[in-house]
């Protein structure tokens, strides 16, 4: 019946002189039901489940419950989701290609072929998250941080280009390239893939999964793909289907433009806030309306790339006229938008005016009542306009951590000029993030800015450390023909690298008396990025206020150097004559930015791209030998042999209950994967710190968590040690710090769980409101495991930490009825029993035992957060790798 529906629905289509075999949705619609009033996202799943329909993973009741959907605009059915591709960063991809050759020698130890450990699907990996921040400035900034980042990551390169010769369909963009969201943009996205199958070229939509949370901002391109954990991307790119229950739809209506002055990041400052408070967490997001006809596709990107700051699966842009335009402006050839044309208008994927698609909920924006915004002082979501950021910047918490008598300001000598460093100096102003940097238009509007205050003789605050990392090349090739790069130069936003950089805590250090001029008095200080996170702790340790903002913004709060001034009325400084400067003077019109960005042209695409795979001439000469297994290093302190697959069994063990669990840390709400994964600078007294020492590794020579991914024994020792993680247990106490119960002594998270893993007791995390938010950090879960956490239990959980958890084994639970951690009185002394787990089922209610320090009992009832039956099978197996792996043997 199901194959029936498959083979009545194939089709064939003719470009050009090309013909295309495809799998009609009209066709199938004959059995199934009208679905023109679908919202497209959900049509590209309809169609994915209708190719891939085999009366057993897939069956027909899956794609009739995507047809019934528009009844009630929701269906509680889970579906198997196969992306067409797999797209991953070097942080989340390291650590992915240590877990491929760990499972190479889990099936030769269980007597199985290592070559059926490959991917099945296509594989991109982009080097862009280890470029730090070292020299800025200067014209040679960007020389110099590459080369150092060569040193830094030398053993990190060789192993990718290990996994590069070792693994099919696993592809490398070198260092110094771009950023993976970027490249996927300008490159590697397709809007409809093709590929020969039996001889026969077949057409259908291009969709993916990747390993960094922001792979959603190929939603721009109307390209179906969102952010997994780095164990579901491996599992995906093995042949595993996606488990995932067919979303809620949540539509936004876009009408009217832009007023004069705002941009793009404004807009999607506007749009976070918005989709934040209506709660769409788990959902898809789908964008409509008339205002899409003016709204650029970079624009589109910028708004798409921050679904994960507003909680959505993705956030969806159809295909249309200013679709193919940006295709032929990046330099795809004229076959392929010809086929992306005819296929979305065949299959009812393309974008019509007056679309009214039927969605789960709408939200409504007039697009020219946005305004001038920053978001801050830690939360994506928290928008503030810009004349309110000095108000915002002084009731901000963080001015409330240390309310200590204050010293005198700081007076600071450096590169011979003398100043007073103050509560709200802005110490790092930043250009970064595939966010703002795959938008021309925020781009020119910040060189054209750079160039009205050189002219009038503004210049930066000495006490800022500024950058430019766009995410590809192209950029600087534009900003140039643009004539924009000297006045950025003068400013200090020289180049630096082409990589994630600021937003992801590779900043950098700040020069030495800047730094300590910080700790002397504990001054507050700010970063201005136009980055898309600001979460505590990310963007440097020093820094306790982070906004993310447009590109001009950045540069304009380099020239101000204070959150604590208002840009929208108070100067920034004085001209040449000693006249006031404010914003409003040096601000281009929209007329001279849309001048600026006809300089941007498809050769620069062209040539940027012609090369992508090639890497420099330090890339080239990394050598490695041919081998099918990898040689792990004893010594290495980069690479390690993981220890998840020991004494693996070709069959699973039952699963255990679990009894008298410890708990390690009580979290509040939004501890998101920032606080939980290892991220940025490790310190020297640290868990991870003093390992590292022990190893022989000199504190200079220490690299960031990220760059350590692929060595578990830093990794879990970085495990919930974040310097603003608070842990309830230890009231008024920062960072990564807990009470051992058995001995009362407070000590850090990793030397706690490991005296309990001495006396073999099971351990659990209590937590609050959207616990894993932010990243798709893999090691949020893997670290989590390795620490001893057998139970985490919070109020609600963000979709890829949820899933990580069940992937490595760790069964989330989530309080009911109002019930949390401050209701049931929880002080950390309680032990924590789960019984029932062998007869699990998933979305059951479980009963959860505590027993309180003064031996009073309450039994509990909780929602078990294994959603599908496919988490289920994951979690029996103890993860998705080892039932992956046990698949293979069978």
């Amino acid at each position: 019946m199901s194959l029936s529906l498959k083979s009545d629905s194939a089709s064939m289509l003719t470009v050009g002189n090309k013909q295309y075999h495809y799998f009609s949705l009209a066709r199938a619609a004959k059995k199934l039901g009208d679905g023109s009033k679908l919202p497209k996202s959900l049509k590209v799943l309809l169609e994915n489940l209708l190719r891939h329909i085999d009366g057993t993973s897939v069956v027909e009741q899956d794609l009739q419950a995507i047809i019934d959907w528009q009844k009630k605009g929701h269906a509680d059915r889970e579906i198997a989701y196969r992306p067409a591709r797999v797209l991953m960063q070097d942080f989340t991809g390291v650590p992915a290609v240590v877990d491929l050759a760990a499972m190479r020698e889990a099936v030769k130890s269980l007597g199985g072929n290592v070559e059926q450990v490959n991917p099945l699907s296509p594989v991109d990996l982009v080097i862009d998250h280890s470029v730090m921040v070292d020299e800025f400035a200067t014209q040679s900034a960007f020389g110099e941080n590459v080369e150092i980042e060569m040193k830094r990551n030398h053993e990190r390169y060789l192993f990718l280009r290990w996994g590069q010769k070792a693994f099919n369909r696993f592809r490398v963009v070198p260092p110094g390239t771009g950023i993976c969201h970027q490249v996927n943009l300008e490159y590697l996205g397709k809007a409809v893939w093709y590929e020969q199958i039996d001889g026969q070229l077949y057409a259908y939509p291009d969709t993916l999964v990747g390993t960094d949370s922001h792979t959603t901002m190929i939603n721009g391109l109307g390209v179906l793909g969102w952010g997994v954990g780095g164990i579901e991307a491996e599992a995906a790119m093995l042949g595993q289907p996606v488990s995932m229950l067919i979303p809620d739809v949540v539509g936004f209506k876009l009408t009217g433009k832009l007023s004069e002055g705002i941009t793009a990041t404004d807009l999607v400052l506007t749009v976070t806030q918005m989709l934040r408070k209506h709660g769409v967490v788990g959902k898809f997001v789908e964008f409509y309306g008339d205002g899409l006809a003016d709204l650029p596709l970079a624009d589109r990107a910028t708004i798409a790339n921050m679904s994960p700051e507003y909680g959505a699966t993705c956030g969806f842009f159809p295909i249309d006229d200013i679709t193919l335009s940006y295709m032929r402006l990046t330099g795809r050839s004229d076959d392929e938008v010809a086929l992306v044309e005819a296929y979305s208008k065949e299959q009812g994927l393309w974008r019509h005016v007056g679309d009214e698609p039927i969605f789960t909920s709408t939200l409504e924006l007039d697009m020219s009542t946005v305004e001038s915004s920053l978001a801050g002082p830690k939360r994506p979501q928290d928008r503030v306009e810009l004349s309110q950021v000095p108000k915002a910047f002084r009731g901000a918490v963080e001015l409330e951590v240390n309310k200590k008598e204050k010293n005198a300001q700081p007076t600071v000598k450096y590169q011979n000029k003398t100043f007073e460093l103050t509560d709200g100096a802005v110490v790092i102003a930043a250009i970064t993030s595939c966010t703002n940097t795959s938008n021309p238009s925020v781009l020119m509007a910040a060189g054209l800015l750079a160039k009205k205050a050189v002219e009038k003789g503004l210049m930066r605050q000495p006490w800022v450390k500024t950058s430019l990392a766009p995410g590809s090349k192209v950029v600087t090739d534009y900003l140039a023909v643009a004539g924009l790069t000297p006045y950025l130069d003068k400013l200090g936003f020289n180049l630096v690298g082409y990589g994630c950089t600021t937003c992801i805590g590779n900043s950098g250090p700040l020069p030495e008396p800047i730094e300590d001029a910080i700790k002397q008095t504990d001054l507050t200080v700010g970063a201005v990025l136009s980055g898309n996170r600001n979460f505590e702790g990310r963007i440097h340790p020093l820094v306790k206020t982070n906004w993310l903002a447009s590109p001009p913004l950045v540069v304009a709060y380099a020239l101000a150097g204070n959150m604590n001034i208002n840009l929208k009325n108070e100067p920034l400084g004085v001209d040449k004559q000693g006249n006031d400067v404010y914003l409003k003077d040096i601000w281009p019109s929209s007329v001279e930015i849309a001048q600026a960005v006809q300089q941007v042209k498809t050769d620069m695409f062209r040539k940027e791209y012609n090369a992508v795979f090639d890497g420099d001439e330090a890339w080239r000469a990394l050598e490695v030998e041919s081998s099918s297994t990898y040689h792990w290093q004893a010594d290495s302190t980069y690479i390690r042999h993981p220890p998840f697959f020991e004494g693996m069994s070709v069959q699973p063990a039952p699963i255990k209950d679990i009894h008298g669990a410890n708990i390690l840390a009580i979290l509040g709400d939004s501890v998101t994967t920032d606080h939980i994964s290892p991220a940025g600078n490790i310190k020297k007294e640290s868990p991870a710190g003093r390992y590292l020492q022990e190893h022989g590794v000199a504190v200079a020579d220490f690299n960031s968590y990220g760059s350590r991914r692929g060595n578990h024994e830093v990794m879990m020792r970085g495990t919930f040690a974040n310097i603003r993680i608070r842990n309830e247990m230890v009231p008024g106490v920062e960072g990564g710090y807990t009470l051992h119960i058995p001995t009362g002594q407070q000590m850090a998270i990793y030397d706690a769980a490991m005296l309990y893993q001495q006396d073999k007791r099971p351990l659990a995390i209590i937590a609050g409101k959207e616990y894993g938010s932010g990243s798709s950090r893999d090691w949020a879960a893997k670290g989590t495991n390795l620490l001893g956490v057998r139970v985490v239990i919070a109020e609600s959980y963000e979709r890829i930490h949820r899933s990580n958890l069940i992937g490595m084994g760790v069964v989330p639970l989530e309080f009911k009825d109002g019930e949390s951690r401050k209701t049931l009185g929880l002080k950390g002394d309680e032990r924590i029993d789960v019984n029932g787990l062998q007869s699990l089922v998933p979305g059951q209610d479980i009963v959860v035992k505590i027993t309180y320090g003064n031996g009073e009992v309450k039994d509990v009832t909780m929602r078990c957060r294994i959603d599908t039956s496919t988490e289920m099978d994951y979690y029996r197996h103890g993860g998705i790798l080892h039932y992956v792996i046990r698949q293979m043997l069978h």
